[in-house]
């Protein structure tokens, strides 16, 4: 079985405050789109049940238990799966504010639910997913979703860019989420970053924040020096997804050609 799990941008982030448990309220939209990993499952009944044997491809994977083996173990405990092969071609930046890894799981769990006939129910696949991370309920259906809590809460909302293009643009810094959580300053949002996604996106440059931004940028001027470039080449909002380092900018029109460095991580596709 193959699966393409995919990447998400966070159209505007709040953060609304810190909870007793050490997490942080947010309220976000979550937008997937086309870029993705690659993920084949495969039943080996030469492994013993409740053994993944896990092998990657594409972008380095650090070392020690990977996701999509938890997600494995997860059901296993639950199922008593047979022995499993996974093979993951990672092409979705990580660390970069694009929920590859959370996408990675999610999209085993479902894959598992339908190799070994599970039938398990989208709410059965959250709550699995919920255990695996916040981000990771988001990948159980294919949809926009507006989030809150740790970004759990869930609702869908229709995004409209229909005809929109998207640039990716990450430029390899890797920002530990811990630190940006410490350095953001929580506050109540004036209008939720719900009801300003409803709106057309000629209102976004000036309205639809992400405040991660504010804490970030000072600590990495590059960012800030992209988002104003991306301006410059006429997008019609450009904004940093999650906690970074990946930002992102929507066109109307064909995406202007620009020469970046090298070693940055560039992606081009329709929203």
């Amino acid at each position: 079985m193959i699966l393409f799990p995919p990447a998400k941008l966070n159209l505007g982030l709040q953060i609304i405050s810190r909870r007793s448990d050490g997490f942080h309220n947010l309220q976000t939209v979550f937008h997937q789109i086309a870029l993705t990993d690659i993920l084949e499952i495969v039943e080996d009944v030469s492994i013993a049940s409740g053994e993944c044997v896990i092998q990657s491809t594409g972008i380095h994977i650090p070392e020690g238990e990977n996701l999509c083996q938890k997600a494995y173990r997860l059901l296993h405990a639950e199922f008593q799966l047979p022995g499993v092969q996974i093979h993951l071609h990672k092409i979705i930046p990580m660390g970069a504010g694009l929920g590859g890894g959370s996408s990675d799981a999610t999209y085993t769990l479902k894959g598992l639910s339908k190799l070994f006939k599970l039938n398990l129910s989208v709410s059965e696949l959250r709550a699995f997913a919920h255990q695996l991370g916040s981000d990771c309920p988001l990948f159980v259906e294919n949809t926009s979703q507006y989030a809150e809590g740790r970004g759990e809460l869930l609702s869908n909302i229709e995004v409209n860019l229909a005809a929109k293009n998207i640039l990716l643009i990450n430029p390899q810094i890797h920002i530990s989420t811990d630190q940006a959580y410490a350095k953001v300053n929580p506050k109540n949002a004036e209008q939720s970053c719900r009801d300003i996604v409803l709106r057309d996106v000629s209102f976004w440059k000036e309205e639809l924040k992400n405040d991660f931004e504010e804490a970030i940028f000072p600590m990495y001027p590059d960012l800030k020096m992209i988002k104003d470039r991306l301006y410059d080449l006429g997008a019609d909002y450009a904004a940093m997804s999650g906690s970074g380092s990946t930002m992102f900018a929507i066109f109307s029109g064909e995406i202007p050609e620009m020469n970046w460095p090298e070693n940055y991580f560039i992606w081009k596709g329709a929203v």
